[in-house]
């Protein structure tokens, strides 16, 4: 079975899963189940022929329930077939001829979409707009891969050179793209550049100030505490309606407490500014700049997501009114 089999759909492709069965030794079958940014597509395709399929958009109530396929055979027997998500990473298919179960793709696990997600992708906010919107990220996609390619600059020049030279290459970069936005149509600072190459001039400036590494390393743990600094402002008096606002642009979803973004992100500049002081203070350099590259992400991830849940539980209420009485 190959891709050509899967009718066209929208959106760009996630995963293909197959799923292939029998119906004894006369009939071979596949339950094709195409994710894409646009939802979830399922075929059914019985002896080389698509004889059924069902669609279920990304985000709604038809998001999170389970695709029905079904055929009748050429003798009359009548093949149905539930398909959908086993877990948040994979699709399981459950076969029934006449009304018997014959085939299942993980035997004995429940076909259902996972409920730590399903409230996410089909509950709307306010106003009746779902409160998962995939569609962000794309529309973000080229200032989220400026930042990126930013951040791996920094880390190739410092392993090339030295500490120094990668925080002013950084700051001269941003700042180019800065100029660059002038000529160009497409969006490359999106909603946090600006702060980006803030933060880059003030690693600037500390790297211009002190010569010694040792004292450079520091640079993160100062720098975060800069950035928790502007983010907890943000967050406390200007009520998420700056920084807030710009991460926001960066996250799926449509029920952000902006206020409650803000602050959740400058604690978590507070906490990794002092992991990076500790492993500056008791590690090498080489060590250092391994944690601060790759070591720190789980921390920082766990902490972002804690934030973002924490942003989402008071969106409800609309950007800046959530901590009220908190």
């Amino acid at each position: 079975m190959t891709d050509a089999a899967m009718p066209a759909a929208p959106g760009r492709r996630l995963w293909l899963y197959k799923r292939p069965f029998s119906i004894g030794v006369a009939h071979e079958c596949w339950v094709l189940i195409d994710s894409r940014m646009s939802g979830l597509t399922s075929t059914l395709v019985v002896d080389g022929e698509e004889v059924a399929s069902d669609v279920t958009p990304v985000t709604g109530a038809e998001a999170v329930r389970n695709h029905r396929l079904a055929h009748t055979l050429p003798d009359g027997r009548r093949i149905e077939i539930e398909a959908g998500y086993v877990n948040w990473w994979t699709v399981g298919i459950a076969v029934r001829l006449d009304g018997t179960l014959i085939h299942e793709s993980h035997k004995g696990r429940r076909i259902a979409y996972p409920e730590r997600f399903a409230r996410m992708v089909s509950d709307p906010k306010q106003g009746g707009e779902p409160a998962y919107d995939p569609g962000k990220l794309k529309r973000n996609k080229i200032p989220i891969a400026v930042d990126i390619a930013t951040g791996l600059l920094f880390f190739l020049v410092a392993k090339l050179t030295d500490l120094k030279t990668a925080a002013l290459v950084g700051a001269a970069v941003g700042l180019g793209i800065v100029v660059l936005q002038r000529f160009v149509k497409v969006d490359l600072v999106g909603g946090m550049m600006l702060f980006g190459v803030f933060m880059l001039l003030v690693s600037a400036g500390f790297a211009i100030l002190f010569e010694d590494e040792e004292i450079i390393k520091h640079r993160s743990t100062i720098v975060g505490l800069v950035g928790a600094t502007c983010f907890l402002f943000d967050g406390l008096v200007l009520k998420g309606r700056k920084l807030g606002a710009g991460i926001d642009r960066y996250m799926a979803y449509n029920d952000i407490d902006q206020r409650r973004l803000s602050i959740g992100m400058g604690l978590t500049g507070l906490v990794m500014a002092g992991g990076n002081s500790f492993v500056a203070w008791a590690f090498s350099t080489d060590a250092w700049l391994i944690y601060t590259t790759f070591l720190d992400i789980p921390v920082s991830m766990a902490l972002v997501l804690w934030t973002v849940s924490w942003a989402r539980k008071g969106g409800k209420a609309g950007p800046g009114q959530a901590l009220a009485g908190a």
